[in-house]
């Protein structure tokens, strides 16, 4: 006869994974209300909106973090090119107009505020608690336009925990603000084993489990040329841990 005790164990070992798998998901359907498009809208323009990268919903609702390199857009005032992001709210998208309140070109990151009601936010975590070999998730728009408009989720680990480098061939490849950046002293960044593409540049990389942001994801390992980031991807992708965002985030309160 089967003791009781172990029949529990036993049950519980074989619907374990199941547990787990399922967690993922429901994540995603936390996540996704708080992902936007962020871009350039033109009413003269067809299409009138045009993607940048990916953002997310922060704080009271009313913010939205990205990289610095995709909302630091030069616009053409003249023919009233506004920054904003693309929402989905109740199943239907809305262009928000949008302004940076806060950025750090070292940290590649970007605060914006938007007009509008408040959008569900996403929790912070600590990158401090962050381990490698930990399971993560990133929800973007890889592609842009290619994909349409759709929030797509990638999976992965953190690979490693490593110093921001700057691969160039030759110290002459250095331009001023990588030499700035590299006598200012360098920080550590995620290195994950989990492909990116363009137009994921701004998305959260969330515990898979929690949901919990645990940094913005902000570069590509590229192979070859720009062209290989499609054909060739290398798998290896880059995100700034969360910390700095936080700090960020403090200066606009």
């Amino acid at each position: 006869m089967v003791d009781p005790a172990r029949r529990l164990i036993c049950a519980a070992l074989l619907t374990a994974p199941f547990a787990v798998r399922a967690d993922l998901p429901d994540t995603i359907a936390r996540i996704k209300p708080a992902i936007v498009i962020v871009g350039t809208h033109m009413r003269s323009r067809a299409p009138m909106f045009e993607l940048k990268g990916s953002g997310f919903v922060i704080g009271d609702g009313t913010l939205v973090a990205t990289n610095a390199h995709v909302a630091n857009q030069v616009l053409d005032k003249d023919r009233l090119e506004t920054l904003a992001v693309l929402a989905s709210v109740g199943g239907r998208q809305q262009v928000r107009e949008a302004t940076v309140v806060a950025s750090s070109t070292e940290h590649d990151l970007a605060i914006l505020r938007i007009q509008g009601p408040a959008l569900p936010a996403l929790p912070l975590g600590r990158s401090e608690a962050v381990r490698e070999g930990q399971t993560i998730a990133f929800t973007g728009f890889p592609i842009g336009n290619v994909l349409g408009f759709v929030p797509v989720t990638h999976r992965g680990i953190v690979s490693a925990i490593t110093p921001m480098v700057i691969p160039v061939d030759h110290v002459s490849q250095l331009n001023t603000a990588n030499r700035n950046r590299l006598a200012r002293g360098t920080f550590s960044v995620f290195q994950l084993d989990a492909t990116a593409y363009p137009g994921n540049s701004g998305s959260p990389l969330f515990d898979a489990e929690s949901g919990e942001v645990i940094g913005v994801l902000n570069m590509v390992l590229v192979k070859a040329g720009k062209e290989s980031v499609l054909s060739q991807p290398s798998g290896i992708s880059y995100a700034v841990p969360i910390a700095h965002l936080a700090a960020l985030l403090e200066s606009v309160r």
